[in-house]
């Protein structure tokens, strides 16, 4: 059995039907019509036809009809979904008769939008159009583009001689809405400032207006309230929208493929066809320091600006997870740029453009229009990842995912690399590249996108069931209010600094050639670029006196007198003879042995030392059942490894599908050792509330065998397999080294026993720790406090490894769990 399903993104297109009913519609007078506005570009003419075909033909309803012929006719389909219902609840607007359009970055989406427009209209389908957009920018752009196209007497004069509507009218939400009118607005503007104008000119008025979604990855994806309320605008039935097309070039929700593409025209295709820039990103690098990567982006960034890009002015962008990382991001890059170059910071930011929604950068937006122009000083712009603002910047020749948060899903990627596909005018015939600054780790994410590859790992999921027995309860917890308190630590005993009068450093050099190896998109072609990578360093001196001087404040705070013991000469001495162990005669160090230095006089601890200990107090009393836990799931790729899946005829009829299908090839395959899937036979002495029990480990898999043998499932009314995160959590602290630490962990097992919980935390043999003395502790602790707060239950926590099963299991059937010490609990207690 596969552990991963593979999918491309073509594979998952929806069909229409080359059926048509000629009474209806008669798509082929508008050929010449086509030919004017598309020109070469035959996939617009494709994207056009397939959905006028889809809206008029006379074949479908709603989308429904549309998905559910798909469905039986693709097995890639029937392989992602288990079942229609299944692929029915993806989809986003099923009883519309909606579709989504997939064109890639700089491929002319508007001449798709503004032909279906004009069709529909030219049809009497429709009485008038609403296009909506997520900015400003993207609103202003579309308008300019629109006017543009409807200024042509052509378009008009080769539409048929008996269309309805010929001369739409290009407006904004702000005038009133009339038949024939094209009204172009951005989402958050009907929200906020023209709600009343759409609301008094489409309301009842759906059926008759077509809704042209642009950037339809923000409706789907939506990061802020009025992106949120898009969708609800879509299904507000005062309007009653009935043609609805979603466009984008990402049609990507995180990773999966939109479930209504209709027309594709992916980044492949538009790379293949030289009408966007080729892809080149990291495949290998060994880049350390943030410096260091700084170094290599600007010895990219200056070879786009003097040997590969001279006729225009490259730009770099840096794309951060989020504002607060971009804002951080730009002061570094600023302060790079001024030390690189010898400029002061001003200077330095004077070429630096920070574009983000935040309200102080709301001016830099429009600057944005000019940054391609030579004149103008901006050659870095840092962003966030998830931009609603439109971009047509055209000089982009680096790309830098600065975070793994920016570039860690198929949108963010797709969002990232749209940023740099667009050719500058200078280029067109050509096909430049964009350099991908990427951090080598995700090339493979990289390469997928390009390649049109989804792979969905194969999960198994647990989650509650109802079962005739009823195996739920109801279990206890207590909110509480955190505090931080000082707790005093003894001093240890004075520590002698530097027995042996010198320090151990590493080898060290001002400079040195690093390789970073790149590889193109599409072809896979790989090349290797060499740059001299420079390195901080710090003089004997400068160090020295910086040692001295960290020594004298101590000192005068601490009342010793390790500034007298080591003066700056005696230092200097030191961090010389460690120099010459390692035969270095430049007389610096780098950043790493500076740090080693500081580090070797840095041991001292002071009197009484404080720390910070996390004291929690009881406040509310919460009451929930089982049946309120979360989806659980396990890659099936982990059951090849240690982990189990435990299951019942239960599973088998209630189920969902897609888990009812995957149990039964597990079953099926005799690849998988023998521990990876194990029935019940009893169903009886499975319970527990949930469809599979999940094992992740070998002593979770002997305790929940324990718990399903005969005797010991007779002893108890029932029990659940609890959460990593977010069932139950208990709180607690811990002294780690010299660091005070706070964490949280939730216990593995909740067993009911009359009106008793036994709750169980499992560990391997031995697992003898300060973390888990701590965890105990304040495990035990909470349950003595639930159980004063209530006399409805009792509590009782357990530490349990393999060694004291059997013991448990006899103290469980014998009801003398409440005295039972396992030997683990034992040894921590020592």
């Amino acid at each position: 059995m596969l552990e991963r399903q593979t999918f491309q993104n073509k594979d998952l297109v929806i069909r229409v039907s080359p059926n048509y009913d000629p009474k209806r519609f008669d798509p082929n007078k508008y050929e010449s019509f086509l030919d004017a506005l598309c020109g070469d570009r035959e996939y617009q003419k494709e994207a056009i036809r397939e959905t006028t075909r889809y809206f008029l033909g006379g074949e479908y309803k709603s989308l429904r009809d549309l998905a559910e012929e798909n469905y039986h006719k693709n097995p890639k389909l029937q392989e992602k979904y288990s079942s229609y219902e299944d692929y029915l609840g993806h989809l986003q607007l099923p009883e519309k008769l909606s579709c989504s359009l997939d064109h890639a970055t700089a491929t002319g989406k508007s001449y798709v939008m503004y032909g279906i427009a004009r069709i529909l209209l030219a049809e009497g389908a429709i009485d008038q159009v609403l296009v909506l957009c997520p900015s400003n920018t993207i609103e202003a752009g579309l308008t300019e583009k629109f006017r543009n196209l409807s200024a042509d007497k052509t378009f008009k004069d080769l539409l048929p001689a008996d269309s309805k509507i010929i001369n739409p009218r290009i407006i904004n939400a702000s005038s009133t809405i009339q038949k024939g009118d094209i009204c172009i607005e951005n989402i958050h503007a009907t929200y906020i400032n023209t709600k009343s104008a759409i609301e008094d000119s489409l309301g009842g008025k759906g059926e008759r207006t077509l809704l042209l979604n642009d950037e339809a990855h923000h409706l789907m994806n939506p990061s802020d309230v009025a992106l949120k309320k898009w969708k609800e605008f879509l299904l507000d039935p005062k309007y009653g929208f009935k043609f609805i097309v979603n466009l984008s070039g990402t049609c990507y929700i995180g990773d999966d493929y939109f479930t209504d593409v209709i027309h594709r025209f992916s980044l492949r295709d538009s790379i293949e066809e030289k009408f966007i820039k080729s892809i080149r990103y990291v495949a290998e690098d060994s880049s350390g320091s943030e410096d260091e990567k700084f170094q290599k982006i600007y010895d990219n960034h200056l070879e786009n600006k003097t040997a590969k890009y001279r006729k225009v002015k490259p730009i770099t962008i840096l794309v951060t997870k989020n504002i607060a990382a971009c804002k951080r991001l730009t002061e570094k890059l600023v302060a790079f740029l001024a030390k690189k170059e010898k400029i002061s910071k001003e200077k330095a930011a004077e070429k630096v453009l920070i574009v983000t929604s935040a309200n102080e950068h709301k001016s830099n937006i429009p600057i944005l229009r000019r940054v391609d122009d030579k004149d103008n000083p901006i050659e870095w712009i840092t962003s966030v990842s998830m931009l609603s603002e439109g971009w047509d910047v055209k000089n982009v020749f680096q790309i830098v995912p600065h975070e793994e948060r920016a570039f860690n899903s198929k949108l963010l990627i797709a969002q990232v690399l749209g940023r740099g596909l667009r050719i500058p005018e200078v280029y067109r015939g050509n096909q430049p590249v964009v350099t991908v600054f990427n951090h080598d780790k995700w090339s493979g994410s990289i390469k997928h996108l390009v390649d049109e590859v989804l792979e969905i790992e194969k999960r198994i999921h647990s989650y509650p069931i109802k079962k005739k027995e009823d195996y739920n309860f109801d279990l206890y917890n207590i909110d509480y209010k955190r505090n931080e308190e000082e707790v005093e630590y003894p001093q240890e005993d004075p520590y002698e600094l530097l027995k042996k009068a010198y320090i151990t450093y590493s080898s060290q050099a001002e400079a040195i050639e690093k390789s970073t190896t790149y590889a193109r998109a599409v072809s896979g072609e790989k090349d290797v670029k060499k740059t001299l990578v420079e390195f901080r360093m710090y003089s004997v001196e400068e160090v020295a006196h910086d040692v001295f001087n960290r020594l004298l404040i101590y000192d005068q705070e601490a009342g010793t007198d390790y500034s007298e013991q080591f003066p700056e000469s005696k230092i200097t001495e030191i961090i010389r003879k460690s120099l010459e162990a390692i035969n270095d005669k430049t007389g610096k160090l780098s950043e790493a042995n500076r740090n080693q230095t500081l580090a070797a006089f840095g041991v001292i601890r002071r009197k009484g030392a404080k720390s910070l200990r996390l004291r929690i107090e009881a406040r509310d009393l919460s009451k929930f059942n089982t049946r309120e836990i979360g989806k659980n799931s396990m890659g099936v790729g982990s059951l090849r490894r240690d982990s189990t899946v435990f299951w019942d005829d239960y599973s088998m009829i209630l189920g969902e599908a897609g888990d009812r299908k995957l149990l039964k090839e597990l079953e099926e395959d005799e690849s998988l050792p023998r521990s990876a899937s194990i029935k019940v036979e009893n169903k009886y002495n499975f319970k527990t509330p949930l469809n599979v029990a999940l094992a992740s480990y070998e002593p979770e898999r002997r305790f929940i065998r324990g718990l399903t043998a005969d005797q010991t499932a007779q002893a108890i009314d029932g029990w659940i397999k609890s959460l990593d995160v977010g069932f139950y959590s208990i709180e607690y602290s811990w002294r780690k080294g010299e660091h005070p630490k706070q964490g949280s962990f939730n216990p593995d097992f909740f067993i009911k026993a009359g009106n008793d919980i036994i709750v169980a935390e499992i560990k391997m043999d031995n697992d003898v720790s300060d973390e888990n003395k701590a965890k105990l502790r304040y495990a035990r602790e909470h349950f003595a406090r639930v159980n004063e707060l209530q006399k409805e239950q009792r509590y009782y926590f357990k530490f349990l490894s393999p060694g004291s099963y059997d013991l448990f299991f006899k103290a469980l059937r014998e009801k003398t769990y409440k005295d039972f010490r396992s030997e683990l609990e034992a040894k921590i207690e020592e």
